[in-house]
């Protein structure tokens, strides 16, 4: 499956990217929200893995436009920001799931597989 993971921080995103090509996903990084909505709106993509904190468009503003223009693969956010509030918002927006940060990555790998299953 081919994913495509908008993360600023260098090091998560190599983590991220890592993971996911050891569980046999292809995995593709952009560093910011213009790039990742660019990229998703131009590319198909089996899913996306979306960081809250962005520059450029930040993860909510990201997710509203791929849902106002009709992009259906499943969304992960993560970020660092668990509180309740910031969740909900992501839901409501379209996101498929959200993550805090720091997790581990076989649960990451596996709520990506359980969304890929459900797409």
């Amino acid at each position: 499956m081919r994913i495509l993971i908008v993360e600023d921080d260098a090091e998560t995103a190599a983590y991220l990217v890592k993971g996911l090509g050891e569980s046999g996903h292809r995995a593709e990084r952009v560093g910011d929200g213009k790039d990742g909505l660019f990229r998703a709106l131009e590319e198909d993509f089996d899913a996306l893995v979306v960081d809250r904190m962005l520059p450029g468009l930040d993860g909510y503003e990201l997710l509203r436009r791929l849902r106002a223009d009709a992009v259906g693969a499943p969304v992960m956010m993560i970020s660092a920001k668990g509180q309740e509030i910031d969740k909900v918002r992501a839901l409501e927006l379209g996101a498929d799931d959200y993550l805090t940060k720091p997790f581990g990555l076989a649960e990451l790998v596996a709520r990506v597989r359980a969304q890929l299953r459900r797409a």
